[in-house]
């Protein structure tokens, strides 16, 4: 049963769920999912309703072996009219990667913290931006367009909370080099609706911002709320809210799409996403990874 819609005053009357399923939510599963499985998550994906679905990453199979797959998963992929399907990028050879296959759309990802530059990059937090800005400008070159992404926003599990500023030095250096969307991560899901209000205002360019939300301590709707009072109108979230990061042990599941878009039909705001088809979709991909959906939602309309 859904209730009738109570718009606010002040939030936006679209929002685009920038979905992330079968990327960030997939990556962290011990059990490798066949190809087949993902190619018919994100088709499933798109007659949901989705726009735009991260369909995977070229990161070296070493480091994260569900993802070893991407050129036969793209090669799978049954590309419909008006879907986004971007891929990570983590370096160049990644680039080479995505641009053989023909991608038009990619993300980059770094990190507002020393510790996890190092933990997940290899590199410091100045010297991370030798692995982007090439990266970015051969995308641009050849007609990519670019994503970034920004890890440990609001808190790192080595070094504490993270000063806005810091965050802003690293995000607004990104959007310079050419990237059209900047996606806040709040990657151990430590973030409150005032710190996330803080820092979107602290950016020159709100309407550039996206956010990723963790629900670690059950913050993530509450913190989408603030961001787009603060006036985002992108947020990332994954089908299930299956996912997390193989490098900061302390990050549970992301905010669950079907969650989202609960909350944004009482608001009376348009996403374009069938929830039905959604939870379906849900119940469907729990079944092959044995183990229920974690969001709330799913649980609530798989038993009606």
């Amino acid at each position: 049963m859904m209730a009738r819609a109570y718009p606010m005053e002040g939030l936006p009357q679209q929002v685009t769920v920038y979905e992330v399923g079968p990327r960030d939510g997939l990556q962290n599963e011990a059990a490798i999912v066949p190809v087949e499985v993902k190619a018919e998550f994100i088709d499933r994906l798109a007659d949901a309703g989705h726009k735009v679905i991260e369909a995977t990453s070229f990161v070296h199979p070493k480091w994260v072996p569900q993802l070893a797959d991407a050129e036969q998963l793209l090669d799978r992929l049954h590309r419909r009219p008006g879907v986004r399907y971007p891929v990570l990028v983590p370096n160049e050879r990644g680039l080479d990667r995505a641009l053989e296959r023909g991608v038009d759309e990619i993300a980059v990802f770094a990190s507002a913290t020393e510790t996890f530059a190092a933990k997940n990059l290899n590199r410091s937090l100045e010297s991370q931006f030798e692995m982007f800005e090439p990266v970015v400008a051969r995308a641009l070159e050849n007609g990519v367009r670019v994503r970034a992404y920004v890890s440990m926003c609001f808190g790192d599990p080595w070094e504490g909370p993270t000063p806005v500023s810091q965050v802003v030095a690293v995000g607004e250096r990104l959007l310079g080099l050419g990237c059209y969307e900047l996606s806040l991560g709040d990657t151990i899901g430590v973030g409150t609706p005032g710190h996330v209000t803080a820092l979107i205002e602290a950016f020159t360019s709100p309407d550039k911002l996206a956010v990723h939300f963790h629900d670690t301590y059950g913050q993530a709707l509450g913190n989408t709320l603030a961001a787009l009072r603060a006036g985002v109108t992108t947020v990332d979230a994954s089908t299930g809210g299956i996912g997390g990061c193989p490098y900061a042990e302390s990050a549970t599941g992301n905010l669950a799409t079907e969650d989202l878009v609960w909350m944004l039909r009482g608001l009376g705001i348009e996403t374009g996403l069938d929830l039905d088809k959604l939870v379906a979709t849900s119940t469907w991909l729990a079944a092959r990874l044995g183990r229920p959906s974690p969001s709330r939602v799913v649980q609530a309309l798989a038993k009606g």
